[in-house]
């Protein structure tokens, strides 16, 4: 009932004085068609650039078709291909009191179909089947967050990145261990939450070089760490897991290095997902200035 209720609304939004605009957007050229409330089309696709010249001529291209067709009111809907509409929807919702709606790629794809039976694309067809969707209400609400909201949802899907990269390295370095020290988690049942163990991964995690720096040695690279009276235990199971060890043995300085540097992209990754967490946590656009937000000590 619901969404009976929401169509109903879309369509009743269209009416005779309402100009329908639909766009397809792309990386440097659009194309835009024009169309009332029956669907019948007014003027020729018009092409503009994706800039700010382009985007004061669709907006200029818009205001005359208004004219000509006595329309008072005005819709416009693009596909969101990427990131490529916001500029324009951001710059169109400033400059004029229009609304800005957005369609299903998976709609345009089949409502193409079966406007002529054929799957090519073309940026002027597209534009037409963009604006008939629009017309028939088989769209959603832009939502552009501003002010504090924007600075959240930017905050938040880096942060979301960032903890994407982190599994992702993670799980490159647990297949180099599962090849060349299998036994390694034995030893680290958690390697990625422990000071001794994510040492060890930077120092030596290869089998070959743990048994060459010996119990002492291991126990050293621990204590570089993990400051208290601990590590004995740890280091004398590492060095016989290492002694016991069923990895490969060719390329261990190569896996080394790999792990090595893995490690510190890792480290890296984790002072910026705490730096962000941070910010998130005080208020981006009036808890802090540009310059200390910038600068700040971490």
């Amino acid at each position: 009932m619901r969404k009976v209720n929401q169509l109903k609304r879309k369509l009743e939004t269209v009416t005779f004085s309402t100009l329908v605009v639909g766009i397809d957007i792309a990386k440097h050229t659009q194309w835009a068609r024009f169309v009332d409330c029956r669907g019948l089309e007014h003027g020729k696709a018009f092409k503009f650039q994706n800039n700010k010249n382009g985007f004061t001529d669709i907006l200029s291209k818009v205001y005359q078709m208004c004219n000509e067709g006595n329309f008072t009111d005005i819709i416009i809907g693009m596909e969101p291909t990427g990131h490529y509409w916001k500029p324009l929807a951001n710059f169109l919702i400033k400059h004029a009191k229009i609304t800005m709606v957005l369609v299903n790629p998976y709609h345009v794809k089949k409502s193409k179909e079966l406007d002529d039976n054929s799957q090519t694309k073309s940026d002027k067809k597209d534009a037409l089947t963009i604006v008939r969707l629009v017309k028939d209400g088989r769209y959603s609400d832009v939502y552009l967050p501003h002010d504090i909201y924007a600075e959240l949802r930017g905050l938040a899907t880096a942060r979301t990145g960032m903890n994407k990269r982190k599994n992702a390295i993670k799980n490159t370095i647990t297949a180099v261990l599962d090849e060349y020290f299998p036994e390694f988690t034995t030893v680290f049942k958690h390697p990625f939450k422990g000071k001794a163990s994510m040492q060890i991964l930077k120092a030596c995690p290869i089998p070959r070089f743990i048994i060459g720096l010996g119990e002492d040695g291991v126990l050293e690279e621990i204590r570089k760490a993990v400051k208290k009276s601990v590590g004995r235990k740890k280091a004398r199971q590492l060095v016989e897991a290492a002694k016991d060890s069923i990895g490969v043995d060719y390329g261990e300085y190569a896996a080394t290095i790999k792990i090595r540097q893995l490690m510190e992209e890792l480290e890296l990754l984790e002072k910026q997902f705490m730096a962000i967490e941070r910010e998130m946590a005080d208020e981006p656009t009036g808890g802090l200035q540009p310059d200390r937000r910038q600068f700040r000590q971490k």
